[in-house]
């Protein structure tokens, strides 16, 4: 391309080209035909007087000559007057039409602005992206299929099963409130069949012979009692070698309210002698405000009075910061849990043999069973109804009795899965059942009540790191850490509003933490002002555990919804998408559970905000809602009533509830809300209203969006008018990942043909995904391109796309979908030059220009498309454009 040619743009193309069939541009308005004819009418009467003045010539002499001139000079004056007050006029006026086009396209631009630009800034970047993401990870959490209305009633609390298999379950397992005493020798006999060792089992016998004493850390339930007991039943049989001594009297439950001092008077006091040889197993609670850890002196003086007697002891003791220097001393170690698949396979074998080693003759062999019922427990149904990755012993034991029961045809198929799905939800139970038992003492002990206020929060923060979990699980972990202390502050108050709750600065514990939690930290990453950067992140280990964790709270907890939802509307206003639209999903599932209260309590206070975040978490909670088939009506009639008389704040909360394609029954209705929205009040929330126009079109009625856009663009009313440019603006302007909210919206690697798209602007991808909706797109483009209130935005919009083309790498981006549009976009010669005009602006660019070969190659993809076929004959001649191009 020659500089004469580069230079040449102007002399071809206008400064910014328009017109066209549906453009108000280039239209001379009724002020400008009237200067016309006035300045006509001056030229009129200015050649009338040169003609008659030629025509007399110099018949009247001197003096009609000098009359002629003072004539002429007053007629000249006069003229120019007029014709200066008509030129001032007539540029008043230009310049007051200018004014109010400026104003026009300035109203336009306000409709294409980012929603959340008004709570991040007008310039600063939004995170409408992460936030897309960050919910459809979450909603995989909280899978709706996973109803919680039947899954409240889905808890076994009882079973006969056959003659010999018999569960009772419950928070409270049996034996949990055993005191002092021998340990049966039939448990100690089960015990030696059944227990099975957890990694680094040797380990912990080695260190006990070795130490005599050994303090064991692990999570509640998670068979530390079992391998306690296990330990002590070899050591001590190793070491009675054979005496006479009763094997009843060998191991002993310790009551651990006499602490280790007294244990270790009695092995050193009168009768001592019995204890020789024995094994000592005490469970140490120290969850109680009030409790203290003993100290390593009191350890060393049990372990010596031990030695004397030749006999072990276990502390066990629950893992978490009053335990922290327990098991950080010469006799501290953690227990790790037995493996999921062994102990499984342990009890079911367990469970199998008693059937049948009644020998009955029809009893099918035990390889068979065994096999049909791990055959069973690997059914995708039944592992979704467990939803736990690991199981404990006792869960393992139930879990085994069911699907033995059912291989026997004892169990239902029914109750199986019923069964499989109390699972999760006793465990929860378990976890917030008597939390706070300790600070409801008697008042008689007013003293010891006081010590036990003042360590409420160290008592809260385990179940308040259970509930953040549950509502942020998928995010960082010092962002659910964060959320932790806040809800515990939040329990605090509620449960001594008169204190002031205080918490240690330096007593938390990750590890204790997780592991009370049932959780697990993997290696991910988070998006920080649109980047990714790596974290570390928290879930649950089981997909029902969050399910189960909320309705526990809010279905038998009434006491605690007060500051749980004053948590939950302080996470609204966090910055970070991770927290506050995991939150939004979250309080949808709590509105299920009593959309009463979660309405009132949540859902009415967010949406009369002032603040768009905390619209977008209104709407969230009730599209998540409306997931759930019990609730969808009564969400789209409340929607409904919203779009048609509700406040500014309700109508922009319900636009973006429509956009979730979830809040009306068909799309045509979603449409028609979306419209009474955005047109109302001159198009107030006409901004808001296109971009959930925009979102619908990644549904399968894009083509129905898509035709209602066309519509609204030819409406004879303005705000329908700036409804549809503003649609068709930011069609072009968003890219899918801030569409794609649904867990059925394959993210990237998948079959979808979204799946690597996420960075593409939604026309292109439509374009490339879906070709028979070019036609349509190109026609509400090329209108948005030839009106005048929109034409600057759309053809900053349209750049946008041509750089889109290739990535900085090189690497090919959204040609394809390049492909696809630019042919339709540009069908006729003023399209063409206006092509031209943006390519050579973009070639001009003194920030970014665009390089030749690269402006060549768009200019090509748009006018001589690579698929399209060849006519037969003599090519047609090319047009100056084309010709500069190549």
């Amino acid at each position: 391309m020659s500089d004469d040619e580069q230079g040449g743009a102007a002399d071809d193309a206008p400064e910014q080209p328009g017109g066209g069939r549906s453009s108000d541009d280039g239209r001379k308005s009724g002020d400008d035909k009237k200067g016309d004819d006035r300045k006509r009418d001056r030229d009129d009467r200015k050649r009338d007087r040169d003609g008659r003045k030629d025509r007399d010539g110099r018949k009247g002499g001197d003096d009609r000559k000098d009359r002629d001139d003072r004539d002429r000079d007053r007629d000249d004056a006069d003229d120019s007057d007029e014709e200066k007050s008509a030129e001032d006029e007539e540029a008043q006026k230009e310049k007051e039409r200018e004014a109010e086009r400026e104003r026009a396209a300035g109203r336009f631009k306000e409709h294409t602005r980012d929603p959340l630009a008004d709570d991040q800034g007008e310039e600063g970047p939004t995170d409408l992206a992460a936030a897309a993401r960050t919910r459809r990870a979450t909603r995989q959490l909280f899978d709706v299929r996973r109803d919680l209305i039947s899954f409240a009633h889905s808890r076994l609390q009882s079973a006969h099963i056959g003659d010999n298999i018999n569960l009772m379950l419950g928070a409270r397992r049996p034996g949990a409130g055993m005191r002092s005493g021998p340990v049966p020798e039939d448990e100690l006999r089960r015990l030696r069949r059944a227990h099975v060792p957890p990694e680094g089992y040797v380990r912990l016998r080695n260190t006990l012979r070795a130490r005599r004493l050994l303090v064991l850390g692990a999570a509640p339930g998670t068979g530390r009692t079992s391998t306690a007991l296990s330990l002590l039943d070899e050591v001590t049989a190793a070491a009675a070698n054979g005496t006479d001594e009763e094997p009843a009297a060998r191991l002993r439950r310790v009551d651990s309210d006499g602490g280790i001092r007294q244990l270790a008077e009695t092995l050193d006091g009168e009768g001592g002698e019995a204890w020789h040889g024995t094994g000592h197993l005490l469970e140490l609670s120290l969850n109680r405000p009030d409790a203290l850890p003993p100290d390593e002196m009191d350890l060393d003086e049990l372990a010596a009075a031990l030695a004397r007697r030749d006999a072990f002891a276990v502390i066990v003791v629950t893992v978490g910061s009053a335990a922290n220097p327990l098991l950080a001393g010469r006799y501290g170690m953690l227990c790790p849990p037995a493996p999921t698949d062994e102990l499984l396979t342990t009890r079911l074998r367990e469970r199998l043999e008693e059937r049948t080693s009644q020998g009955r003759e029809d009893a099918a062999s035990l390889d068979d069973l065994l096999a049909r019922a791990a055959d069973l427990a690997g059914r995708d149904e039944v592992t979704d109804a467990v939803g736990l990755t690991d199981l404990r012993p006792a869960e393992a034991e139930l879990l085994a009795s069911l699907l033995a029961g059912h291989v026997l045809g004892d169990v239902s198929y029914e109750d199986l899965l019923s069964g499989c799905r109390s699972i999760a939800a006793e465990q929860a139970q378990e976890w917030f059942a008597g939390v706070d038992r300790a600070l409801t003492v008697p008042s008689a002990a007013e003293p010891d009540r006081a010590r036990a206020r003042s360590g409420t929060a160290t008592l809260f923060h385990p179940v308040a790191f259970r509930i953040a979990l549950a509502v942020l699980g998928g995010a960082s972990h010092s962002a659910v850490a964060a959320a932790a202390h806040l809800l515990t502050w939040e329990l605090s108050v509620q449960s001594d509003p008169d204190n002031t709750p205080a918490r240690p600065l330096f007593c938390d514990d990750p590890e204790a933490d997780v592991a009370l939690s049932r959780a697990e930290l993997t290696d991910g990453k988070v998006e920080v002002d649109g980047h990714d950067v790596p974290a570390r992140l928290i879930f649950y280990r089981g997909s029902a555990l969050p399910a189960a964790v909320l309705t526990e709270l809010w279905d038998r907890h009434f006491p605690v919804r007060a500051p749980v939802v004053r948590w939950l509307r302080l996470l609204a206003d966090d910055p970070r998408s991770q927290v506050w639209m995991r939150a939004a999903v979250a309080a949808g599932e709590l509105c299920v559970r009593d959309f009463d209260h979660g309405y009132t309590e949540l859902v009415r206070p967010l949406a009369d905000a002032t603040t768009n975040r905390r619209l977008i978490f209104a709407a969230t909670t009730l599209d998540q809602a409306a997931g759930h088939d019990s609730h969808r009506k009564a969400v789209h009639k409340l929607v409904g009533d919203w779009s048609r008389k509700g406040t500014a704040s309700q109508r922009w909360t319900a636009a973006w509830a429509l956009g979730y394609g979830n809040a009306a029954a068909t799309t045509d209705d979603t449409l028609d809300a979306l419209a009474k929205i955005g047109v109302r009040d001159d198009g107030e929330l006409a901004g808001v209203a296109s971009h959930n126009v925009v979102r619908l079109l990644v549904l399968p009625d894009a083509a129905e969006v898509l035709e209602r856009m066309a519509e609204w663009t030819h409406h004879k009313r303005e705000p329908y008018q700036d409804l549809g440019l503003a649609a068709t603006v930011r069609l072009a302007l968003t890219t899918v990942d801030e569409l794609l909210m649904d867990p059925d919206s394959p993210a990237e690697g998948s079959d979808s043909p979204w799946g690597d798209r996420g960075d593409w602007p939604v026309l292109l991808a439509l374009a490339a995904i879906r070709p028979e909706l070019v036609p349509a797109m190109a026609d509400l483009m090329w209108t948005a391109l030839n009106t005048a209130r929109s034409k600057d935005v759309a053809m900053d919009s349209l750049e946008e796309l041509l750089r889109s083309a290739e990535r900085k790498s090189g690497a090919e981006w959204t040609r394809p979908g390049l492909a696809a549009l630019l042919p339709a976009l540009s069908t006729e010669e003023h399209d063409r030059r206006r092509l031209d005009w943006l390519l050579r602006r973009m070639m001009n660019d003194p920030e970014k220009p665009l390089p030749e070969p690269k402006a060549r190659d768009l200019w090509w993809l748009a006018v001589e498309p690579v698929d399209r076929p060849r006519q037969a004959g003599p090519r047609r001649d090319r047009t100056r454009e084309e010709e500069r191009y190549g």
